[in-house]
């Protein structure tokens, strides 16, 4: 008796309708399980104005690196300032960075957006995108911060920046890919050895 079950057992496993429905079953259940918690989205369909209020076209930027920095005119690593903008010059054809005013941390960044724009522009030189100001710890956080810290959203970090000049790297597919606290040198080895 336990032969004849187990021939039609057989049988029926291999029949064509029976494999495509236990193919399908572990196909769906697979995608499942091994998918994200929540629906990650892309550092492409973000939204970010640039100081002058227009929008930046993030999908350009497909194919590049891309570093965000929260920076600010009065605090301890405003010099990077310096770093950035030489680093920018140098790696322009695969790195774009991406500088986000933010006053969330001792109140660095206290100016105008005019104000921010005349005073990268008179003592650094700054060529790269400076953003609209962005809130970062106070409410209501940014969409990109918020981006930034969300591991659902990003992938894997959980980190806000703890202070000014805070370094998140995105990938030439929109993937971030590391964060770095302040005080690493824009030009330093870790994120040379990136590019």
């Amino acid at each position: 008796m336990t032969a004849v079950y187990f021939n039609l057992i057989l049988r029926l496993f291999f029949q064509p309708a029976f494999l495509i429905i236990i193919i399908f079953s572990f196909l769906s259940s697979s995608i499942i399980a091994g998918g994200p918690s929540k629906m990650e989205k892309s550092f492409y369909d973000l939204s970010i104005n640039d100081i002058n209020g227009k929008k930046i076209d993030l999908l350009s930027l497909k194919g590049k690196k891309v570093m965000l920095v929260n920076v600010a005119s009065k605090c301890g690593y405003t010099s990077q300032y310096a770093d950035l903008q030489e680093l920018y010059k140098n790696y322009k054809n695969k790195l774009e960075i991406i500088g986000i005013p933010c006053n969330d941390f001792g109140r660095q960044e206290p100016g105008t957006l005019d104000e921010i724009k005349s005073f990268c522009n008179l003592n650094y030189g700054v060529t790269f995108p400076l953003t609209e100001k962005q809130k970062i710890k106070s409410n209501p956080i940014s969409e990109l911060y918020e981006w930034l810290s969300d591991p659902d959203l990003n992938g894997w970090n959980s980190s806000l920046p703890s202070w000014n000049f805070c370094k998140y790297i995105i990938d030439e597919k929109g993937k971030l890919i590391q964060y770095f606290k302040s005080g690493v040198d824009p030009n330093g080895k870790e994120i040379l050895e990136l590019l």
